[in-house]
């Protein structure tokens, strides 16, 4: 696959958080910052998807959304609208156990026949950590104007690769959506 940009869907305030998802400290680090690291051996072409201004330290070129308040669908039509690459590797913010090996295993497993390649395992698939071509614009741009936000529905219409993974491996694409679960995370880890 030829470059890849790479872009982070840094939401908005978070309710169950209580603040902004991906500057939540974990390990003394904001989750993005986690991210970020487990990207740069990969790519240092990454773009946050953000309207606030709490990104502003990081170095990367934010871009707020198109169609605001249409939740992680509304960030990635905005990411692949302004993507001058074909395929992206899209990733949400929340995801601070994610490493550089199971991106690069995302990577070279794509098929470029495919529009969407994402991760799953037993239990649940990944969608928010995904590579996604820049053709599906179209479909999302529908979907947004027929408000059927779903990801699973986005799926559902377009040719995609479902790469398996083991569910032990499930821990490391985590999201992290509440105060509860960072806690846990870091019971876990200790």
């Amino acid at each position: 696959m030829e470059t890849l940009t790479v872009f982070i869907l840094c939401g908005g305030k978070s309710s169950r958080m209580q603040s902004e998802k991906g500057l939540v400290l974990f390990q003394d680090k904001p989750f993005i910052e986690h991210i970020i690291q487990a990207i740069l051996p990969i790519t240092d072409k990454i773009k946050l998807i953000t309207a606030t201004k709490e990104y502003d330290y990081l170095p990367y070129q934010k871009i707020p959304d198109i169609v605001s308040d249409k939740g992680p669908l509304g960030g990635i039509y905005t990411a692949l609208t302004s993507s001058e690459t074909e395929f992206n590797l899209i990733l949400s913010c929340d995801i601070p156990l994610i490493s550089t090996g199971l991106l690069s295993e995302l990577i070279s497993k794509h098929n470029d026949e495919a529009e969407i390649t994402v991760f799953a395992s037993e239990s649940r698939l990944h969608p928010l950590i995904g590579i996604y071509s820049k053709k599906v614009v179209p479909v999302i741009k529908s979907a947004i104007d027929n408000d059927e936000l779903k990801m699973m529905d986005l799926l559902a219409k377009i040719p995609h690769q479902i790469i398996n993974i083991d569910e032990s491996e499930n821990f490391h694409l985590t999201n992290i959506n509440s105060v509860d679960e960072l806690n846990d995370l870091n019971i876990n880890l200790s």
